[in-house]
């Protein structure tokens, strides 16, 4: 009886084990997919941002271009000259965002600043 109730319960912990190994896996591939997911996002986040700052650049710079133009009468050179700091302005975004360029100190909220002694 002791055999047969030993034997049983072997069988029992050997099931146990199984599914909580299988449940161990599940719990796994589950966080791979995550974090997978998870780096999606952010991708997709930092795009967005980054076109959305570099379109915003050059609008501004175009609008800028067009009310010095319309109000100063100066042609279409205001518009030409501004639409360009403007596309300047927005690959120097981008660039920053991306982490090619450092941001000047006074706008990297003093970080740099020497302390005075």
């Amino acid at each position: 009886m002791t055999d047969n109730r030993d034997e049983s319960l072997e069988q029992r912990r050997r099931r146990l084990s199984a599914a909580l190994a299988e449940r161990d896996a599940e719990e796994a591939a589950e966080a791979k997919r995550d974090a997978q997911s998870e780096e999606s996002r952010r991708g997709m986040a930092l795009g967005l941002k980054i076109s959305s700052e570099f379109i915003a650049a050059i609008a501004v710079g175009a609008m800028l271009g067009y009310l010095l133009d319309r109000f100063a009468g100066t042609g279409p050179w205001g518009m030409i000259i501004l639409l360009l700091l403007g596309f300047c302005a927005g690959i120097l975004n981008v660039l920053r965002a991306v982490g090619m360029v450092a941001m000047p100190p006074s706008l990297a909220g003093g970080r740099d600043k020497k302390r005075k002694p």
